[in-house]
């Protein structure tokens, strides 16, 4: 029913796309002796190449688990407060990236930085091809700015990382034994309500063999908060073997190693110029704020592009 259903929305897409342009090319009959269809015109165009380039980056998402939704944490750099205000202004990014697509959202694990911004953050993203799209965005995110918390208002330069997964449907298996796991409770912080900030209903779960640790503490209860978590760590050990499986291991712990200079995969530049680089494929962009509240998709596609060439 999943494939069908996704074949159905392919077909429409391609009868919208014949529909829209007949709708074009009788407006530009007109346009010659008409104003209004001029504009008419030209709004449309610029909606159809639009949705082209969406739909022209999604035929270059062919992987297996490129359709999955997305499990994504953000880790600050060295750096303190810096840092964590920068990983804060990421996730900001992502959410409203993920809104301007219609794919939904949800935090699973926030840990607040002491001043400001965040320690860490895990969150799941819901959506066609979620997946596919944020594994181009994983890695280190460099910022240069003038610091919001240096009273001499020096210029900083930060860093966080993305990490992405894919979300785990049921029917694969990921063999976890529970002797490997050890999970603890505690109390969450943050924003929450009062049952979330005077129970002890957050999970933590360490997965002893790997050292990996997954969290969670937006649910409601202890229990809802483990269920969670356990889908977290079932993704991040699937993602861990097919690492294994594709010699690609190296390059994640490479990315994983360093959060610092000479690491990342784009740098995001707000003084004494303005400026969005990515240093992997060179593409550059100067309306830095557009960038920062979600306007990603030329970043996306540039690098899904530049991986089918190599």
């Amino acid at each position: 029913m999943q494939d069908r259903s996704r074949l159905e929305k392919k077909i429409e897409r391609q009868e919208h796309f014949e529909s829209e342009v007949d709708d074009a090319g009788v407006l530009f009959e007109f346009a010659e002796e008409d104003e209004t269809s001029i504009r008419e015109l030209t709004s449309l165009l610029e909606r159809l190449e639009h949705e082209l380039a969406l739909a022209e980056t999604e035929m270059l998402l062919a992987g297996d688990n490129d359709r999955r939704n997305a499990i994504c944490t953000i880790h600050p750099g060295a750096g303190g407060t810096e840092s964590q205000d920068w990983a804060e202004m990421l996730l900001r990014m992502y959410l409203k990236w993920a809104e301007q697509r219609e794919f939904k959202t949800e935090i699973l694990e926030y840990q607040p930085g002491e001043e400001a911004g965040l320690k860490s953050v895990t969150f799941r993203v819901e959506g066609e091809y979620a997946y596919g799209l944020l594994s181009a965005e994983a890695g280190v995110h460099r910022l240069v700015r003038i610091s919001p918390f240096d009273q001499a208002a020096r210029r900083h330069t930060s860093f966080a990382s993305l990490f992405v997964y894919p979300e785990i449907d049921e029917d694969i298996e990921v063999d976890i034994q529970d002797k490997d796991l050890r999970v603890d409770t505690y109390r969450a912080t943050g924003a929450g309500g009062q049952h979330i900030n005077t129970t002890d209903s957050a999970v933590r779960i360490t997965h002893m063999p790997t050292g990996i640790v997954v969290s969670c503490q937006n649910q409601r209860s202890q229990h809802q908060n483990r269920a969670v978590a356990m889908q977290v760590l079932r993704s991040r050990l699937y993602e861990l073997e097919l690492e294994k499986r594709q010699a690609e291991t190296a390059e994640l712990e490479a990315s994983k190693a360093d959060i610092s200079f000479g690491s990342q995969i784009r740098s995001y530049v707000l003084a004494p110029y303005q400026l969005v680089k990515d240093t992997r494929t060179k593409l550059e962009r100067g309306n830095v704020e557009a960038v920062l509240s979600g306007d990603i998709d030329d970043f996306i596609k540039a690098y899904l592009l530049a991986r089918k060439a190599a």
